[in-house]
């Protein structure tokens, strides 16, 4: 896909705040920071997405693993950069709308940590390349658990 983008930029603090005695882990970008400004991007309308240049869906799962992000198995060293195609107004408004994101502001200003937006006049984003079937489990010996349309016998 092609089109006008947002990317935004995030990364630990510098090495230099760590000598002031500051707990190390609030001076690292974390799954939950990564997934704040993914999930305002989704809510700003984003139309497709990337995290570090990789495809990403809405079921695509963050992971933190040490101090890396691990992405459809493919682990992942800051500064991280998740892009979205879409509006670039409606998605900055999300970015700046985000309580989750508004918190980590307060880190930036407090430690140092990155935070950087930028609009991009055209971005084109790779096809994704994993399954976009949903994986479930299942009862040894049974059907799947999730009701159909027929299953369904609520009154209405």
């Amino acid at each position: 896909m092609t089109g006008p983008a947002v990317s935004v930029t995030i990364d630990d603090a510098p090495d230099t705040v760590a000598a002031d005695g500051v707990d190390p882990d609030l001076l690292v970008v974390h799954q939950q920071d990564i997934q704040a400004v993914v999930n305002a991007l989704w809510s700003g309308g984003a139309e497709a997405m990337t995290i570090q240049g990789q495809r990403v869906i809405s079921t695509t799962g963050v992971k933190c693993v040490g101090n890396t992000v691990v992405l459809h198995g493919i682990p992942y060293a800051p500064p991280y950069v998740v892009s979205a195609l879409g509006d670039p107004g409606r998605l900055r408004a999300a970015l700046a709308g985000s309580p989750a994101l508004q918190i980590y502001q307060q880190y930036v200003a407090a430690y140092g940590l990155v935070y950087q937006e930028r609009s991009l006049g055209r971005a084109d984003f790779p096809a994704h390349e994993g399954s976009l079937d949903l994986q479930f489990a299942t009862p040894p010996g049974g059907n799947s658990a999730s009701p159909t349309a027929e299953d369904d016998e609520t009154p209405r």
